[in-house]
């Protein structure tokens, strides 16, 4: 089986790169972290414009979807350029309203842009309730719409993460929403994020140890340096196949294994990224912050290494 990209799927990538790469996203995710969100919304429109959260949603209401392959290439770029917002969670909420009598009301919406959805943990934390328009929080009874005004905002590792805390009733969309089927799209989503994150944090890295210098030569040339990018460039490569692999089989243990490895690739380089940058690493104003903590929220988010390494092992992976 192949796990590459065809043409038209690297196509798709490329494009959303180059409107990524023109959308200044540290400036944006920075205002995103402070709790404006105008500039994010903007690049969110552009983001759906594209087609990206229309990957998740059925033609009859708005989407392209179901694709979960072009979905994944699409959020390794969104994780390359660290877009803020609640990215995983709305692809996740496209899967749960599908198929209710809510699709019609709130779909068309997600796809096109003009809605941003969340959807809470266990725990009822939520990514971005504060921005969100739709609040989704799976309950006893079945899955809710939290339409009180959600808590204090709490600050993540991860400042451009603003988490919420989403009332506990509302109104009642339906009783049996595909919760399993959504936790796959939304751990696939962060696996495929988390894996962006690392190769920003690889290219950045390899770039700077190639223009700073030590005793008259570039540090990217000792062996030392050598040996930690080439690990980190190691576990990337290995990740890639298994996030694209399980987007094709959208099995829950092959997710998980992909989230596992994905999270704990970009959390290793991100550890080496802020090693080699020195000093400069550490500081908040510095761009490479931003992929810095985005890398360790990620590492945990919808799936702790070890709730997918439990996962994995208990279906004999």
């Amino acid at each position: 089986m192949r796990f590459l990209l065809d043409a038209g799927q690297r196509a798709f990538a490329g494009s959303l790169h180059a409107l990524l790469t023109a959308a200044d996203t540290p400036a944006v995710a920075r205002d995103w972290a402070r709790g404006d969100h105008a500039r994010g919304r903007a690049l969110w429109s552009r983001i759906a414009g594209a087609g990206v959260f229309g990957l998740a949603v059925a033609e009859e209401y708005g989407g392209a979807g179901p694709h979960p392959v072009e979905l994944a290439a699409a959020f390794v770029e969104l994780g390359r350029h660290a877009v803020p917002g609640p990215l995983a969670e709305t692809a996740g909420a496209a899967v749960l309203l599908a198929g209710s009598a809510s699709a019609g009301r709130f779909l068309p919406g997600l796809a096109a842009g003009t809605e941003l959805a969340t959807v809470a943990a266990p725990g009822g934390w939520a990514v971005d309730g504060d921005a969100a328009s739709v609040r989704l929080r799976p309950g006893p009874e079945g899955l809710y719409l939290s339409t009180a005004p959600p808590g204090p905002v709490r600050r993540s590792l991860d400042p451009a993460r603003r988490l919420t805390r989403l009332a506990p009733a509302g109104e009642l969309l339906c009783a049996d929403a595909p919760y399993d089927r959504a936790l796959v799209w939304t751990r696939l989503a962060t696996a495929a994020q988390a894996l962006g994150v690392g190769l920003a944090l690889l290219d950045r890295t390899v770039d700077h140890v190639r223009r700073r210098t030590q005793f008259g030569v570039p540090v990217g040339s000792f062996q030392a340096v050598k040996h930690r990018l080439a690990d980190a460039k190691t576990a990337l490569e290995f990740a890639r196949p298994l996030v694209f692999g399980a987007a094709v089989s959208q099995c829950p243990a092959q997710v998980a294994a992909a989230k596992l490895a994905a999270g704990e690739a970009a959390y290793t380089t991100a550890r080496t990224a802020l090693h080699l940058h020195g000093a400069i690493g550490y500081t908040a104003e510095y761009d490479l912050s931003l992929w810095l903590t985005k890398a360790r929220a990620l590492r945990s988010a919808w799936g702790t290494p070890e709730e997918c390494r439990d996962l994995v092992l208990a279906q004999g992976l």
